[in-house]
């Protein structure tokens, strides 16, 4: 019932650009955190950035200046435009949702719901 659907992945040289769109159903868009997260080879799951039902949007140190989360509710989609790609930006990455609990957004949100995974590969 509840689906996170990722598009946009692919191969992409160092110093370009992607942008990875996600389109969910089931869940009440407008109530929910976004965020998106990555799996390095051979680590953890890491969260990328998140964006609040308001619009504050929080990213991770290894990518802030580079890329930028935004939502539109109207269409129950949230976009990560990535630039400046490095080759150290390659694994996989998650759409994910999470309720919003409180009034202000304190990363990480804990997560309800997640995609499948879009695989970004970034070539030197």
């Amino acid at each position: 019932q509840v689906q996170l659907v990722e598009s946009g992945g692919g191969l992409v040289q160092a110093g370009g650009s992607l942008s990875l769109s996600c389109t969910a159903s089931g869940i009440i868009f407008s109530s929910n955190v976004m965020a998106w997260y990555r799996q390095l080879p051979g680590k953890q799951r890491e969260l990328v950035a998140e964006i609040g039902t308001g619009g504050f949007a929080h990213y991770a140190d290894s990518v802030k200046g580079r890329f930028a989360i935004t939502r539109a509710n109207a269409r129950n989609t949230v976009y990560l435009q990535m630039n400046s790609l490095k080759v150290e930006d390659t694994g996989v990455y998650y759409c994910a949702a999470g309720r919003r609990t409180a009034v202000i957004m304190v990363p990480p949100t804990r997560i309800d719901h997640w995609g499948q995974g879009t695989q970004v590969t970034v070539s030197s």
